[in-house]
């Protein structure tokens, strides 16, 4: 047991952990009861059923596993009596919730992260803040779920069909990866993608990390507004952006092919490739400025005091320190680049078609399916990128000894 627990008096079962249990039962309750049309008779039955497990996680403190398991088992057998497979898979999720928030609250476990000497207001409000956090990242995440369940219908419709909610196996199909791996019509838009963004995230890099190294010095005049100008492509509205860069580059087009005798689809990679790489350079100045903040810049005069160029003392000196903000960037940079959709489509054609364009053009032309699919792989890419953003960070605060190894 710990510390907290033993010198902490348990809050009162009738009077706290009961009822606190028993409104979230209610609101699965209220919510279940909507598929129903009767959600005030489900919010009362939900709340009996808080009210009942919240005596047995009092009764049974030793028990925590064994309890939690079984309230799970419990809802999901009703949801499988009273419903189907998935209103068994809905039973399992909500007994797990209420089997972890009656033990959260009866082993006073919402203290556990909280100063001893904080008052219950303070906790109240620490709680309430996990909380709100939890729920705004719900309310950003939960859009992509039905996206990716829908991605693997075996039917081409963009609604849930009765064998997927109630997860029968014919319900369900690889059949949109498929058309999306085995077609050119998506191949090409993929491949040109991969030709774009990877070059358009080198030129980002380059030149974003040489403008936030010259702005972090301190003699640079005007370092904020230029730094203002800089980020300003993340700032400014796209399509704003995208009708710049189209009045921009179009002359600049032209005049390569007809000075330089390129060609016009050589000619749009360069403008698509040019024109994302403005857009991808401010989140790289923006994560090399952060990273520059905590550097030691003695390091760099002793290397110059020992007779090092400043090419060398850049390369083998600062950039070793600096590479986890270069790194994020560029990652930032690439997917800026690979999800973009609004600047190619006016300072590019159809020869420069990218995946977000290949799906623009189905939502608006044919609904096609596989669009779902498109978009659960560049969910899966995202969510793999801003993963290895988060261990580069954490490896960065590590070298500067913001944080412990």
């Amino acid at each position: 047991m710990s510390k907290i627990e033993t010198t902490l008096p348990r809050p009162d079962l009738f009077r706290f952990t009961m009822p606190l249990t028993a409104a979230l039962a209610a609101i699965f309750g209220f919510v279940g009861g909507n598929m129903v049309a009767q959600p005030w008779l489900g919010a009362v039955i939900g709340a009996v059923i808080g009210c009942a497990i919240a005596w047995v996680a009092e009764t049974n403190l030793d028990k925590r596993t064994a309890v939690r398991w079984g309230v799970i088992a419990v809802l999901a057998l009703a949801g499988l009596v009273f419903g189907n497979l998935g209103t068994a898979v809905s039973g399992a999720l909500i007994g797990a919730v209420l089997g972890w928030a009656a033990y959260w609250l009866a082993n006073s476990d919402y203290r556990s992260s909280v100063p001893i000497y904080y008052t219950p207001g303070q906790t109240l409000w620490h709680n309430t803040f996990k909380f709100i956090c939890g729920l705004i990242f719900f309310f950003l995440v939960a859009p992509l779920i039905p996206v990716m369940w829908l991605s693997f219908n075996a039917e081409d419709f963009f609604t849930f069909t009765p064998e997927m909610l109630n997860f029968q196996a014919e319900g369900y199909s690889l059949k949109h990866y498929r058309d999306f791996l085995g077609t050119d019509e998506w191949m090409v838009p993929l491949k040109n993608s991969l030709i774009i963004a990877p070059i358009a995230t080198v030129i980002s890099v380059s030149l974003g990390t040489l403008a936030a190294i010259g702005l972090s010095q301190s003699h640079v005049p005007g370092r904020r507004a230029i730094m203002a100008i800089l980020i300003s492509p993340m700032i400014v509205p796209l399509i704003i952006s995208a009708t710049g860069m189209f009045f921009f580059y179009a002359p600049l087009g032209n005049w390569l092919e007809a000075n330089l005798g390129l060609s016009q689809s050589f000619v749009g990679f360069v403008k698509v490739i040019l024109a994302h790489a403005v857009l991808g350079i401010p989140f790289v100045i923006i994560t090399v400025t952060a990273t520059l903040v905590g550097f030691d810049r003695s390091l760099t005069r002793a290397a110059a005091s020992m007779g090092a160029p400043p090419v060398r003392t850049f390369f083998q000196v600062q950039m070793p320190l600096i590479l986890p903000g270069v790194i994020s960037g560029g990652l930032f940079a690439f997917i800026t680049s690979f999800d973009e959709v609004v600047v190619v489509l006016f300072v590019g054609s159809a020869q420069q078609q990218t995946l977000p364009w290949q799906m623009f053009t189905g939502l608006r032309e044919q609904i096609s399916p596989t669009i779902l699919a498109a978009a659960s792989i560049l969910v899966a890419v995202s969510i793999m990128l801003l993963a290895t953003v988060e261990l580069l960070r954490r490896r960065s605060e590590r070298l500067r000894g913001l944080s412990p190894a």
